[in-house]
C-alpha cells in the first residue's frame, strides 16, 4: 500500500489500493493540513467511471476534517489547478485534489494535489502515506455535502478572452481520446469561430476508441488519419488534459520541440527543461537567454518554475507550463491556444523545427521492473557506469540531477526510475546515427549487469 504515494502524486487499482478506507483516510488527513490555513477545499475527477465514487469517499474524509467542499464534478486537471486562483462564491479554496488516473490504465485512479496553491508532493506525500498507514483504522463515517461550482465555466470564458483576437483560416482536428479535455476544447473552438472537428470528445473513462496517451505514437492514429486529408493540424491529449501532443501533416512535435519555438516569442526567456530534453533544445535556447535542466515531473517543474519566475517548462512527453500570461501549471489546453497564436502570428512550425540542428535520437524506452525493485535498481547502474571500463563509450560527463544523464563525446544517454510506473525510462541522442545504437547498446548492457547483480545478492 505505501507504493501509492509517489514522488509527486498519489496512485493505485481502484478498490484493490484505492478502496473506501485509504480514500477516506487521504481526505481527512490532508484536509486536516489544508484546514491549518483555511476553511475550503475543492476537489474535481476525470472520466474514469470510478472517479465520481473516490470523489465521495474524499469529500467524507474532507468533512470529517472540518472543511467545506467546492466541488467542480467531471474537469480536467488544469480546471482543477485554475480553481486556486480564482474565486467562488466570493471564496478561494486553500487546497485542492484532481482525482485522476491521467494516462494510466482504466482500472488506476489517483490524486494531484494542491496545498496553498503549491504542488504538495515529495516528502510532503511520503509523509502523509506514513501517518495514513498508521491510522487506516480511524472511522470516517460517509458524508457527500457539498457545495457545486462551476469552474469549467469560469475557465472557459477565461480562455476565450484570453485568445479572443485568434484568426486561424486552416482546418484544426482535436482528439480527446474520450477524457476530460473534450467538451471544453469543442466549446472553446466554437466560441472562438475555429474550423475545427473534435474526435472522442464525449467523456468515457472505459477508453472505447483508444488509450488516452498522446505519447505513444499508436494513439495518434486516427488523427495523422484526418491530417492526410484537409486538416493542418493535430492536437491530442491525455485521459486528464495536462499532457499535449502537437502535429502538421509533416511532424509530430515532441514538448522540448514546442518549448524552442514557444520561446521564441519570449525575450530572454527562462526555460525550464527535464532530464529527457534534447541537447539542442537547451543549447538554442541558451543562445538566446537561459535553459535549466531539472527534474522530470510536474510537481517538480512547477516548483522550479515558481523559483526562478521562469517564463517556460517542458516535458518531452508534452506537460508544457507557461508561466509567460499563465499561472505556471501545465495546461494543455491553453497551451493549444499558444500553439495556435503561433500559426495565427505566421509562425511556420515544420520550418522552424527542420531549421533546428539535425540529431537521431530514440524515444523513450522502458526497462520493466517493480516498484520494490527500481530504486535499488538506479543505485547499482549508477554504481556500475562509475566503473566502466576503456572498452566503454568515452563518457565526458554524468548528471545525476533525475536519474542518471551520461554525456558522451557527440550524444547523451538517460536511465531514471518512473515516479508513476514500475519502470525505469531510458533515452539516447547523438549527432551520429550510429552513436546513438553504441550509446544505447552501451548502457542497456549496464542495466542487464546491474540487474543480475541484484537477482544473484537477493536484494
Amino acid at each position: 500500500m505505501k507504493t501509492i504515494f509517489r514522488e509527486y502524486d498519489i496512485r493505485g487499482i481502484f478498490e484493490k489500493e484505492l478502496n473506501e478506507k485509504m480514500t477516506k483516510a487521504i481526505g481527512y488527513f490532508f484536509g486536516k493540513k489544508v484546514k491549518e490555513i483555511g476553511d475550503y477545499v475543492s476537489v474535481g475527477y476525470d472520466a474514469r467511471t470510478h472517479s465520481p465514487k473516490i470523489c465521495e469517499w474524499l469529500v467524507s474524509g474532507f468533512n470529517k476534517a472540518g472543511l467545506k467542499v467546492l466541488n467542480m464534478g467531471l474537469v480536467p486537471t488544469p480546471v482543477n489547478y485554475f480553481g486556486n486562483f480564482r474565486e467562488f462564491q466570493g471564496v478561494t479554496p486553500s487546497g485542492s485534489i484532481m482525482i485522476t488516473g491521467s494516462h494510466n490504465p482504466p482500472e488506476y485512479n489517483g490524486f494531484k494535489i494542491t496545498l496553498n496553491k503549491d504542488p504538495f508532493f515529495g516528502e510532503m506525500i511520503y509523509a502523509l502515506g506514513d501517518e495514513i498507514l498508521k491510522n487506516l483504522d480511524f472511522k470516517i463515517e460517509d458524508d457527500i455535502n457539498s457545495t457545486k461550482i462551476d469552474a469549467k465555466e469560469q475557465y472557459i470564458d477565461y480562455l476565450t478572452d484570453e485568445f479572443k483576437d485568434l484568426r486561424i483560416d486552416k482546418k484544426i482536428i482535436f482528439d480527446a481520446g474520450n477524457g476530460a479535455a473534450g467538451e471544453i476544447v469543442k466549446k472553446l473552438a466554437l466560441n472562438l469561430g475555429l474550423d475545427s472537428e473534435c474526435l472522442y470528445c464525449n467523456p468515457d473513462g472505459t477508453f472505447p476508441n483508444h488509450h488516452p496517451d498522446p505519447s505513444e505514437e499508436e494513439n495518434l492514429a486516427d488523427v495523422q488519419e484526418k491530417l492526410k486529408g484537409d486538416f493542418e493540424f493535430g492536437f491530442a491529449y491525455d485521459g486528464d488534459g495536462d499532457r499535449i501532443a502537437v502535429l502538421t501533416k509533416k511532424h509530430n512535435f515532441k514538448g522540448d520541440e514546442l518549448a524552442i519555438i514557444l520561446s521564441k516569442q519570449m525575450k530572454n526567456p527562462v526555460v525550464i527543461g527535464e532530464v529527457k530534453c534534447s541537447q539542442v533544445m537547451y543549447d538554442e535556447i541558451n543562445a538566446r537567454g537561459t535553459a535549466v535542466m531539472y527534474k522530470t515531473g510536474h510537481s517538480n517543474l512547477k516548483v522550479k518554475i515558481k523559483e526562478l519566475n521562469a517564463d517556460l517548462a517542458a516535458e518531452v512527453s508534452g506537460h508544457i507550463f507557461f508561466n509567460d500570461r499563465y499561472f505556471g501549471y501545465d495546461d494543455a489546453i491553453y497551451s493549444t491556444f499558444r500553439v495556435l497564436e503561433l500559426i495565427h502570428n505566421g509562425v511556420n512550425l515544420d520550418k522552424e523545427v527542420e531549421s533546428l540542428p539535425k540529431t537521431y535520437n530514440t524515444p523513450e524506452v522502458k526497462v520493466y521492473t517493480t516498484e520494490q525493485e527500481k530504486f535499488p535498481l538506479m543505485d547499482k547502474i549508477t554504481e556500475l557506469i562509475n566503473e566502466v571500463d576503456e572498452n566503454f563509450p568515452k563518457i565526458k560527463e554524468i548528471i545525476t540531477v533525475d536519474g542518471i544523464r551520461v554525456i558522451f563525446e557527440d550524444g547523451w544517454g538517460l536511465v531514471r526510475a518512473s515516479n508513476t510506473t514500475p519502470v525505469l525510462v531510458t533515452r539516447f541522442e547523438s549527432t551520429n546515427e550510429k552513436n546513438v545504437e553504441i550509446y544505447q547498446n552501451a548502457m542497456v548492457g549496464v542495466i542487464e549487469k546491474a540487474k543480475k547483480i541484484l537477482l544473484t545478492s537477493g536484494a
